[in-house]
């Protein structure tokens, strides 16, 4: 056997495990979301904190989604800046202006020493939430009415210590943000919803965080996690070491993707890939065999008849899942076409992730201080408004 064709059959085995796997996530796509979400009737007053950090696309509106809520108990927002100076304060006067019976509180200004601004902002703004119940949510998510209900219900069930949310993405920037919103929807949420299948991981993820007050002071509150990459990550894991469940209900937020080119949807999907190398390093390299349209394409050039019916089988399958996705998700059609393109892209990202060790965070340049901590601490104070 030439090395050529040896070297085509080792790509096209990593196509066929990689469309296998891609089956195997549509099955357990459907399986997972088959189930109803847990309906609760408790009206236990809670805070809703929101980092925020610029002024991104539809800010007031993704925020005005967790006020508009079926919940019948009292809700706080309190929303955290980095500066008076913070261009998504605009936002938030929006907020209140549209929403004038709500609770909405303003922290301005940050923030104990440590790396993770998000969490340095946390640490600023938790002195201003009233209630026992902290629903932690990134700015740029978008929910249901029943959002809060479904929490609720879930942390409320005996032994949970956390809950968390897997999300889909929605493009508000043109055709890069749809891009970024296509990887994922169709690759990252289904990659999630194996790890949970498979019990290979169990996500905390930062589209939702809700926990308790008492068990957050038991993990050493936010402060423990200043110099964290994967701070939600850490913050499931140290709540799964309290002996306590983190629980993930079949429901799917919004995330709002607002990447305005090729090189802003590379910088954010390099810091996810590199904080998944970071908590992960033997789960990340494994997951290259996910990849099954690139390795199929890769095959063609050395075993072109195979390589081929690869393609059209990794496409076939991706296409599927997609569609799936969508129909759990209520949306029709939205991005199938850039469903390659995103493989491309996250195939280039996974390699790419291997060689980093430093990524962007929202404009900042951070380095990797060991592969699950960064290093780049600041400092300043706090006002309530």
């Amino acid at each position: 056997m030439t090395p050529p064709a040896s070297i085509g059959i080792a790509f096209a085995a990593l196509a066929v495990i990689g469309i296998a796997y891609q089956v195997i996530a549509l099955a357990a796509l459907c399986r997972f979301f088959s189930r109803p979400a847990l309906r609760g009737s408790s009206d236990a007053p809670l805070t809703i904190l929101k980092p925020l950090h610029g002024a991104e696309p539809e800010l007031s509106s993704n925020l005005a989604t967790f006020l508009s809520q079926d919940y019948s108990g009292a809700i706080q927002m309190v929303c955290g800046v980095g500066n008076a100076e913070d261009s998504a304060i605009p936002a938030v006067a929006e907020l209140r202006r549209t929403n004038p019976e709500a609770t909405i509180e303003l922290v301005t200004g940050l923030r104990p020493p440590g790396a993770n601004a998000k969490i340095g902002n946390l640490c600023a703004m938790l002195p201003a939430a009233r209630h026992d119940i902290l629903v932690i949510s990134d700015s740029d998510m978008a929910v249901q009415p029943s959002y809060l209900t479904n929490l609720i219900a879930e942390l409320d069930q005996p032994g949970v210590g956390a809950v968390t949310c897997l999300y889909t993405g929605r493009g508000d920037t043109g055709l890069w943000s749809q891009v970024s919103a296509a990887a994922m929807s169709y690759t990252g949420m289904p990659n999630m919803v194996m790890a949970l299948a498979t019990s290979i991981a169990q996500p905390c993820l930062g589209s939702t965080i809700a926990i308790r007050r008492t068990t957050l002071n038991a993990l050493g509150g936010f402060e423990r996690f200043a110099d964290e990459l994967a701070d939600d990550y850490a913050i499931g894991e140290a709540v799964a070491a309290l002996g306590l469940q983190v629980v993930v209900p079949p429901i799917l937020l919004t995330h709002a993707c607002a990447q305005r080119s090729l090189a802003e949807v590379w910088r954010q999907h390099l810091r996810w890939s590199v904080t998944i190398r970071g908590v992960a390093p033997m789960r990340h390299a494994g997951s290259g065999v996910t990849h099954a349209l690139s390795f199929a394409l890769i095959t063609v050039p050395f075993l072109p008849m195979a390589g081929a019916v690869l393609v059209a089988a990794a496409l076939l399958v991706r296409l599927s899942l997609a569609l799936v996705v969508n129909r759990i998700s209520g949306v029709r059609q939205r991005f199938i076409w850039l469903v390659p393109i995103a493989d491309l892209l996250e195939f280039a990202v996974f390699l790419g992730s291997f060689a980093a060790r430093t990524i962007d965070w929202r404009g900042r340049r951070l380095t990797m201080a060991d592969p699950r901590r960064i290093a780049h601490p600041v400092t300043s104070t706090t006002e309530i408004s």
